[in-house]
C-alpha cells in the first residue's frame, strides 16, 4: 500500500478543515464590516454571530472532533505498518461521511439527514479503530 493511497483521505479531509476555516474567517470579516456583530459582542465567545457564520463556524468546530480519531488512527496505521487496501476503503467512506456531513450542515441543514451521514462516519471510524486495536494486540500484521 502506497504512502500516497493512505495520506490522500487525510489530505482530503484537511482540504475540507481549511476551506470551512476560510469560509468562516470570510463571513465573519464580512459581519464586521457590515456591522452585524460588533467585537465586543463577541470578545468571549459568546454565541452573537448571525446564523448564516455560525452554521459554517459550528460545521468548522465539527472537524476537530470525530476527525482527530482518524488523523491519529492514519498516523499509527502508517507507523505500525497496518495500512492496508482495508483501511484506505474505509478511510475515503470515512472523509465522504464528513464531506456529505459538511455540506448538509452549511446547506439546508436537516439535522436528521446530517445526524444520519455522522452516524456512519462514527460507526466506519469505531470499526476502523477496532481492527487496529484487533490486529494490534493479536500482533497480526
Amino acid at each position: 500500500m502506497s504512502i500516497q493511497s493512505v495520506l490522500l483521505p487525510l489530505f482530503v479531509e484537511v482540504i475540507l478543515t481549511l476551506v470551512l476555516l476560510f469560509w468562516m474567517a470570510g463571513l465573519r470579516n464580512r459581519d464586521f464590516r457590515a456591522r452585524a456583530v460588533e467585537p465586543r459582542d463577541i470578545a468571549l465567545r459568546e454565541p452573537n454571530w448571525p446564523v448564516r457564520t455560525t452554521q459554517v463556524a459550528n460545521c468548522f468546530a465539527n472537524q476537530f472532533e470525530l476527525p482527530v480519531l482518524f488523523y491519529v488512527l492514519t498516523i499509527l496505521v502508517i507507523i505500525t505498518k497496518h495500512a492496508d487496501y482495508l483501511f484506505v476503503i474505509l478511510a475515503w467512506i470515512f472523509v465522504l461521511s464528513r464531506i456529505g456531513h459538511a455540506a448538509i450542515h452549511t446547506g439546508r441543514n436537516v439535522v436528521t439527514v446530517r445526524g444520519g451521514i455522522w452516524g456512519i462516519g462514527a460507526l466506519v471510524l469505531a470499526i476502523m479503530w477496532l481492527i487496529f486495536i484487533v490486529s494490534i494486540l493479536l500482533g497480526l500484521p
